[in-house]
């Protein structure tokens, strides 16, 4: 029996995937909880919540629909904290410190991948030893297995 493997996945990809049912970003997100523990931490959380209530979004999803989608998110998802080790880490690794939180997430969990929409966070492909994909990129890394 294969052991789960973690994703973390960054808010802009989680963000496509609510705001475009069609997208890639979404087929990404379905395949990761499908096959994969879908990890968060409660910055990765609220930062998720706060950006789902823009309401710029509103022409593109009624915001029960993106509060739902962060539920379903919150629900999913296995919690960590983060810890002193992988924080240290992760700061100052990143030119946009608000993706910080994602590295040293993605870090505490042993994810298999981090998968991100963001260039600051693709740049660093991979950071100690953590792929970091686009949704496209990790669902083809799924076609190859």
């Amino acid at each position: 029996m294969n052991p789960v493997k973690r994703i973390v996945i960054d808010t802009s990809s989680l963000v496509s995937a609510v705001l475009r049912p069609n997208s890639v970003p979404r087929q990404a997100f379905l395949a990761a909880i499908k096959d994969h523990d879908l990890c968060v931490c409660q910055s990765t959380l609220d930062e998720l919540l706060e950006v789902l209530q823009r309401s710029k979004f509103d022409r593109y999803a009624p915001l029960q629909t993106r509060m739902d989608f962060w539920t379903l998110v919150s629900d999913r998802a296995q919690f960590w904290e983060l810890n002193t080790a992988s924080e240290q880490s992760a700061a100052g690794a990143c030119r946009d410190e608000k993706d910080v939180k994602f590295l040293a997430l993605a870090r505490a969990c042993n994810a298999a991948a981090l998968i991100s929409s963001d260039a600051d966070l693709l740049v660093l492909n991979p950071w100690n030893g953590v792929p970091i994909c686009t949704p496209a990129a990790f669902l083809h890394s799924l076609d190859l297995h």
